[in-house]
């Protein structure tokens, strides 16, 4: 049994918000090593695992992970879409800051400069 994936990409918002929460960041850090079960994702968390599984049901929903039933067993896994198409969101504005900076560098040494 597969879980239900979104039909639509989740939108950079929803990516955002899902890792907003530490909890949710550490899974997916946690998923980045490789698939896991509720049970190990929850174990090191102080929460009650009805709790717990509402942080994985905001990551699967915005397509984080995908997760799957083997047996009795669910198992997540981290899809690494959604984190690239934050990265390069976050790329193009580390780009965009530092054209900026370097240009204000620029012209206030520009200003320095004796006339």
């Amino acid at each position: 049994m597969v879980a239900v994936v979104p039909t639509s990409a989740p939108s950079l918002d929803d990516v955002f918000k899902a890792l907003a929460d530490p909890t949710r960041r550490a899974v997916v850090e946690r998923l980045g090593v490789g698939p896991a079960s509720t049970t190990e994702l929850a174990r090191p968390f102080h929460m009650a695992l009805p709790s717990f599984s509402q942080h994985l049901d905001v990551l699967e929903r915005t397509g984080l992970v995908t997760s799957n039933k083997q047996g009795r067993v669910r198992m997540y896994r981290l899809t690494p879409a959604p984190l690239e198409r934050a990265g390069t969101w976050l790329e193009a504005q580390r780009d965009h800051w530092n054209r900026r900076l370097d240009q204000l560098d620029h012209h206030l040494m520009t200003m320095k400069e004796p006339r």
